[in-house]
């Protein structure tokens, strides 16, 4: 089955300088959709990307919601109508809450759970003038189970989950559609650098009881494809009455789907 509802289609994208971002510019570039790119400034200089007549790349600060609202804008004036977008901008905290910092608390929610606010809003504010569009916000399976040592960032996803649904519900009388992905382990540079040695793979996928995390049933860590090839589907018209859904892509490991 091919995937369709992307061919000249204006999308947006936050966090697109990032593994799993950079292969959602990829496949929806593929597609025919015509994207903005969004990431920080360091991230955007860093990859260096080029652009063509379907691909703008521009720096974005999803914690300032005016500079949001504009970006969405500037999109819709070089693309036309805002029909897809995908919310992957995101940053982890491994501090455990009573060591946690107050600032490092602060900076997690505010970009994790506050960046996830601004963005579903002003790209929800656009597609309920046009009466349609599809949003995804890539939220992560710690979203919806505890984790020891990290409980800011299970908790600032949470947090951008539930307000997904909420806007979801506030937005389907309109024809707009919102649904979250919640990956699990997946090979981005955020994963690996918690990894210690090159073992940290072998023991994400076997999982640690001393910290109640399960393994992976599937016996291996998810790609950034996985990731975004999913994220296609719920933006695709195949998924036009699919909304509200949080849909775990993480190999088994939360034992829920």
């Amino acid at each position: 089955m091919r995937l369709t509802g992307f061919e000249g289609r204006c999308a947006l994208v936050t966090g697109a300088a990032g593994g799993i971002g950079q292969v959602m510019v990829k496949l929806l570039r593929e597609a025919g959709a015509r994207v903005m790119a969004t990431d920080t400034r360091a991230a955007v200089e860093g990859l260096a990307p080029e652009e063509d007549d379907g691909l703008l790349w521009r720096v974005l600060d999803v914690r300032d919601p005016a500079a949001v609202t504009a970006r969405v804008a500037e999109a819709e004036a070089a693309f036309g109508p805002l029909a897809l977008g995908v919310h992957a901008a995101a940053v982890l905290s491994t501090a455990p809450l009573l060591e946690c910092p107050a600032e490092d608390w602060q900076r997690v929610m505010e970009i994790n759970a506050g960046g996830s606010f601004f963005v579903a809003q002003a790209m929800g504010r656009a597609m309920r003038g046009h009466g349609a569009g599809a949003i995804v916000v890539i939220s992560s399976n710690a979203g919806g189970i505890p984790r020891a040592g990290m409980g800011g960032y299970p908790a600032s996803k949470a947090a951008a989950t539930m307000m997904t649904r909420c806007l979801g519900l506030e937005l389907a009388p309109h024809g707009v559609r919102c649904n979250v992905l919640a990956p699990g382990s997946t090979l981005t540079p955020m994963q690996t650098g918690m990894w210690a040695d090159d073992q940290g793979a072998s023991r994400v996928i076997a999982g640690d009881a001393g910290a109640y995390k399960t393994g992976i049933p599937l016996g291996k860590l998810a790609t950034p494809e996985d990731i975004a090839r999913s994220a296609m589907f719920l933006l695709s018209d195949e998924a036009g009455h699919v909304t509200m859904a949080d849909l775990y892509v993480d190999g088994g490991a939360t034992l829920r789907g």
